[in-house]
């Protein structure tokens, strides 16, 4: 698995899509619940410093997937049906962060004003690609994995 900052050192193209699609909320975060039954989530991802992050409350199902089993995928939102300016998807393994640094650079990232009783995940990145209808120039790549 790799941070975002190693994602982005691989294939800046492709992380420099996924981060505008990502900045532009809500993104939808896929969870595992406890009897493996998949769990979707709307989030607000902050890519910040070398590192994608979520915010939540301390008690959000969520939080306690993400705890427990770890493994996630993110998807971009789209603006409408055909889904215009294309969309962006990236999958791996959260962990939770108390680190004061990672919270001050996730905070001053953020497009909202997190409040002091969330928590933080940081998200690394096992894979990522994108898609486009037509609409858009994709980047190249627009499919990266993390090396094994």
């Amino acid at each position: 698995m790799a941070s975002w900052g190693e994602f982005e050192a691989a294939a800046a193209d492709l992380a420099a899509f996924g981060a505008r699609l990502l900045g532009a909320a809500p993104g939808y975060l896929a969870t595992v619940r406890h009897d493996g039954a998949p769990r979707v989530h709307p989030v607000t991802p902050i890519v910040g410093g070398e590192n994608l992050f979520v915010f939540m409350e301390r008690t959000s199902p969520k939080g306690v997937d993400l705890r427990e089993r770890r493994c996630y995928a993110l998807h971009s939102g789209v603006p409408d049906n055909s889904g215009s300016g294309g969309e962006f998807f990236v999958l791996g393994r959260a962990a939770i962060s108390e680190d004061p640094e990672d919270r001050a650079v996730a905070a001053a990232a953020a497009t909202y004003e997190p409040a002091d009783r969330y928590i933080l995940f940081v998200l690394g990145v096992d894979e990522a690609r994108c898609n486009g209808y037509g609409d858009i120039a994709l980047p190249a790549p627009t499919r990266w994995a993390a090396p094994r």
